[in-house]
């Protein structure tokens, strides 16, 4: 008897333990034919998105255990059950990696499959004895819809042994698309942090960026600050373009005017946009936050600088960098610099940027600046917690300023403090060092007002790396009190993978959010979640 494929169909022989069910069909091509020992198969996912613009993404990992050697693969078997549209598609591609269990794309086992409904991959792999790691890999449309879902089943693989049914061992998931915004490499460009993301009141995203040129590493180094507009709701994205590079001001070379850590925030009001970031001039393998990186006093060359700069044409013309550093920092303060997070506009039009810096003593603080004429003039608020930095800042229900802060105490828990007066004085929250968990990273804090029912109702946002141990498991929670809690099964895991976290959470429409973050398949990924999907309705 023979499958739609015209491969024959498999009869049960044995079953091996619980990992798979051994079959038996007449030799294949290639193969061995009879065999001694005997081959289990599982087949097993990691949670993490599959990206418009990867040239691969991994999708199904296979692992097959040979007890002895002598076996090989001939054949795969793959459906796109689980899959919303297979039209998202491009193509599939099958991998063997040997023994390693991270995904290689060197080995391609077959050729390239179209997204049809079942479809197979031939070919003729030895089998070493122990493990064999095989992936199932994608590529997606440029159009591929942001709210939908991949997933594939393999329904058999055939052998030397005979025909196996792989287990699965991580049933339920399902992955995510999304857009890897920028990757390694883009641009010749090595490596790209730190994104913060905002929506004009035009309804376009700006996602603003680190560009670091040569390395990874943070400053001083040649980092510009990048940005890239999307007017589809992230489905698309403008070429970028850098709009904060010091050059070679003063004569020093660009690694020695490093621009970095951007921050952003979108008048709601007037729809001024406002980019902050902080420069580094000289001080050659220094770090702002270590040692003498940055000192007391004003001078460029001993102190770090605080940078703005500003567009009113919904992010196509920016001004030239605007130093604000003697306006905003004591002299006693080793550094003041604005936080690498979003801005917020209040219910009575206030602005506010996120700020942060070290003290006369050189340890780290969080606080805000703000302005009530639209940023004419700015206000530097008393610091709220001592002992952390990237500070996040949201209005909850009663008015009140709630703070969120990376806490570099001991305790593996966000700083949480709040304030009715615009920072004048704080008072920690109820929360504080005691609900949210990280692994010193930064986090993202964001407010989402809704209608529901004709009542005006809203909830809070909050994403980070769900972990103590490592930048990883980047998720998002939610909460309906404004932050008293943080219930579980309202908490939604995007990418388990380890990646660099700082991530950034923006509205999209009055429906949808959208989340940038450092993941672990691309140096920044966007993703778009909706409302019913947050509210689980």
């Amino acid at each position: 008897m023979k499958t739609g494929n015209g491969y024959p169909k498999p009869t049960r022989l044995m079953t091996k333990g619980p990992a798979a069910l051994l079959l038996l069909l007449p030799a294949l091509p290639g193969c061995a034919g009879m065999f001694s020992g005997s081959l289990e198969i599982t087949t097993s996912q990691r949670v993490h998105p599959v990206l418009i613009r990867n040239e691969h993404n991994p999708l199904l990992r296979l692992t097959v255990e040979a007890d002895s050697g002598g076996h090989t693969a001939g054949l795969f078997n793959f459906t796109l059950d689980g899959t919303d549209d297979p039209n998202d598609i491009e193509s599939l591609e099958l991998f063997y990696s040997g023994d390693q269990e991270e995904f290689e794309a060197r080995n391609r086992f077959g050729v390239p499959a179209r997204p049809t409904g079942s479809f197979v991959f031939t070919g003729n792999q030895e089998l070493s004895p122990g493990k064999n790691v095989f992936w199932l890999s994608v590529r997606l449309r440029p159009t591929a819809d942001l709210e939908n879902k991949i997933d594939a089943v393999c329904n058999s693989v055939n052998t030397s042994a005979g025909a196996l049914i792989p287990a699965d061992t991580t049933p339920g998931v399902r992955k995510r698309i999304g857009v890897a915004l920028r990757k390694h490499m883009d641009d010749g460009v090595h490596t790209y942090r730190i994104p913060a993301i905002a929506t004009t009141p035009e309804g376009t995203l700006l996602c603003v960026y680190d560009i670091r040129w040569r390395k990874s590493r943070d400053l001083q180094e040649d980092i510009d600050i990048g940005l890239i507009r999307s007017m589809d709701g992230g489905q698309t994205w403008e070429p970028q373009r850098a709009i904060m590079d010091m050059g070679e001001w003063g004569g020093l070379p660009q690694e020695e005017n490093g621009v970095a850590d951007p921050g952003i925030l979108v008048d709601e009001n007037t729809g001024e946009i406002f980019v902050t970031a902080v420069w580094m001039w000289g001080k050659p393998g220094k770090h702002q936050w270590r040692d003498d990186g940055s000192e007391p006093g004003y001078e460029i060359g001993k102190t770090a600088q605080f940078l703005m700069v500003r567009s009113k044409d919904d992010g196509l013309t920016w001004t030239e960098p605007e130093n604000l550093t003697r306006k905003f920092k004591k002299p006693e303060w080793w550094l003041f610099a604005p936080a690498p997070n979003t801005g917020i506009t209040l219910s009575d039009g206030t602005i506010v940027i996120p700020t942060q810096g070290r003290d006369e003593t050189g340890y780290p603080f969080g606080n805000i600046i703000y302005s009530r004429d639209h940023g004419a003039t700015w206000t530097v608020s008393t610091p709220a917690f001592s002992g952390g930095n990237e500070t996040l800042a949201v209005q909850l229900g009663d008015g009140s300023v709630m703070l969120n802060m990376r806490n570099d105490k001991p305790d593996p828990y966000r700083a949480v403090y709040v304030t009715w007066d615009l920072g004048h004085s704080w008072t920690p929250h109820a929360t504080n060092r005691k609900a949210l968990v990280e692994p010193n990273c930064n986090a993202s804090l964001f407010r989402f007002d809704y209608e529901e029912e004709g009542e005006s109702k809203h909830i809070l946002l909050f994403a980070n790396p769900n972990s103590t141990d490592g930048r990883h498991h980047h998720t998002i929670k939610v909460s309906f009190d404004d932050g008293m809690t943080w219930p579980e099964d309202y908490q939604i895991l995007l990418d388990e993978g380890l990646g660099r976290g700082y991530p950034g959470i923006t509205r999209v429409d009055d429906r949808h959010i959208g989340i940038v973050y450092e993941g672990s398949q691309s140096d920044l990924v966007f993703e778009r979640l909706s409302l019913d999907e947050l509210l689980k309705r």
